[in-house]
């Protein structure tokens, strides 16, 4: 594993990849390692590490990853403003707990109303599909509501720890239309302004958006 990782991590021929989206992955990693590498990667935001029951994950998001990304934390922090909702951003902050033997970076996640350790809302951003299940992490590590963007929509989560049992296929969250965090969020217009490559344009058509509705 150490070898492997070590390649992927010094891998110098990732510079010459038209906006890779490269990603390392394998078993076997105790809590321990994944800590080390957690330390080892402290002063470097360009990997995105995940552990789930001893499988790692190492991502290194391409140009367009970070660009969707990006463009929604814009996005949605411009409507949490206009609407005079607090929240606190924690950006990528690793959130993790060994007693659940997982650990996530996600592409942007928010704590809304007070501070808490452990984020209300979490957003992730898929351009190539993973290999671990990043809801069951979350829902091992207690977060809310998750949004994933997958082929240019954004499918929104809710954890029912109450009935899980009738979300087994969806590790006890609930797929639904509307944010229960945001209800007032048009979720089409926010796909739709995301895909705007501007983002003064973008800004202000869902800025034009949200004030007509």
């Amino acid at each position: 594993m150490v070898s492997s990782l070590k390649e992927f991590l010094n891998d110098s021929e990732l510079a010459h990849i038209d906006d890779p989206e490269e990603k390392f992955i394998t078993s076997g990693v105790n809590w321990q390692m994944y800590e080390t590498l957690l330390a080892k990667l402290e002063d470097n935001s360009h990997y995105h590490v995940t552990y789930l029951d001893g499988i790692l994950e190492i991502v290194s998001p391409s140009i367009r990853h970070e660009n969707i990304k990006k463009r929604l934390a814009i996005l949605v922090e411009r409507y949490l403003y206009s609407k005079r909702i607090r929240f606190s951003p924690m950006g990528s902050s690793t959130i993790k707990k060994q007693l659940k033997q997982a650990g996530v970076e996600p592409d942007e996640c928010y704590c809304i109303g007070e501070k808490k350790n452990i984020p209300d809302l979490a957003i992730e951003v898929n351009i190539t599909s993973g290999s671990i299940d990043k809801l069951e992490i979350y829902r091992r590590l207690g977060v809310a509501e998750v949004w994933i963007w997958q082929f240019n929509r954004l499918r929104i989560y809710r954890l029912r720890e109450e009935t899980s049992s009738k979300f087994l296929d969806t590790y006890g969250y609930e797929e639904i239309i509307s944010s229960e965090f945001l209800p007032g969020l048009n979720i089409a217009l926010l796909e739709q302004c995301v895909q705007i490559s501007d983002d003064i344009k973008a800004i202000d058509q869902f800025e034009q958006g949200t004030n007509d509705s």
